[in-house]
């Protein structure tokens, strides 16, 4: 039988995770743009969040602030999974042996449900709804879950680094 780690050997044991780990400014600059990144995705996934609460940006139909927002997120989190990756291979075994590693990719795939669901139901009468101060019920709670759920992957993302074993 074929075990995860077996699946990511190849990775972690490569010239690329080996230079991360040997390298003084690799790591840090690396994990500069990861923490730049993330900010960036949860910032502004938080004005679309607010928008759905009812909170911000009132005066905007939610299809505008979502339409002007979600470019940037979505680059950002392209830039987040990269410089993540990298980060991740050059301990994988480390990392997949952290609870809150395992945590947050957990919680960011929760966050990607939520937004699915959204967009499959909620999003589905947005024309309807599109120009009200207060979003319906259900798109107040999708934006609400929104923002736990992103405070718990920055949070659970924090406590890798105190967390990670040195060496």
């Amino acid at each position: 039988m074929l075990r995860l780690a077996d699946l990511i050997a190849p990775f972690e044991n490569s010239g690329v995770a080996d230079s991360i780990r040997e390298n003084d400014l690799l790591f840090p600059l690396i994990e500069s743009v990861h923490v730049l990144s993330i900010c960036l995705v949860v910032g502004s996934i938080l004005v679309v969040d607010l928008r759905l609460l009812g909170l911000a940006s009132t005066n905007q139909p939610v299809s505008r602030v979502t339409r002007a927002i979600l470019p940037l997120t979505w680059s950002a989190f392209v830039v987040a999974v990269a410089s993540g990756s990298l980060m991740f291979i050059s301990n994988a075994t480390k990392y997949l042996g952290n609870g809150y590693f395992v945590a947050k990719l957990l919680l960011i795939g929760a966050a990607g449900v939520n937004m699915a669901v959204f967009h499959a139901v909620s999003a589905r009468d947005l024309p309807r709804w599109d120009n009200e101060s207060a979003p319906p019920l259900r798109a107040r709670l999708v934006g609400g879950l929104s923002i736990f759920l992103w405070i718990a992957v920055v949070a659970c993302g924090r406590w890798v680094g105190f967390t990670m074993p040195v060496g």
